[in-house]
């Protein structure tokens, strides 16, 4: 079995950045956390640019990306957070070759 993972940039409209995490909470955080496809999960705002946000999403199954982004949640994020970005989000795919991986969990609120 293969880990897939999804690397995503969210490119907030100017000034919206809190906003798009705001309903990012709403939508995405509950079911993220409830479900268990996830051996990763990171939202990270860049460090060089203050309107774009990184997320890193691992999956133990290639299947399970795919499941997660056509489920309700998703499709309810979508419509509310794409007023607030400049442009779709970019979604790139990514297979696992190597990793050393001793990070723990790691959770903040801004």
């Amino acid at each position: 079995m293969h880990q897939s993972m999804l690397f995503i940039k969210h490119k907030a409209l100017p000034g919206k950045r809190e906003e798009v995490r705001r309903v990012w909470e709403t939508h995405l955080m509950p079911s993220i956390q409830e479900r268990q496809v996830h051996d990763a999960y990171f939202y990270c705002y860049d460090g060089g640019d203050p309107n774009t946000i990184r997320v890193f999403q691992r999956y133990a199954d290639g299947a399970d990306a795919q499941a997660f982004m056509q489920g309700p949640a998703y499709e309810a994020y979508v419509a509310a957070v794409t007023p607030l970005l400049a442009h779709p989000p970019e979604i790139h795919a990514a297979t696992v070759a190597w990793a050393k991986d001793k990070a723990a969990p790691v959770s903040e609120t801004a």
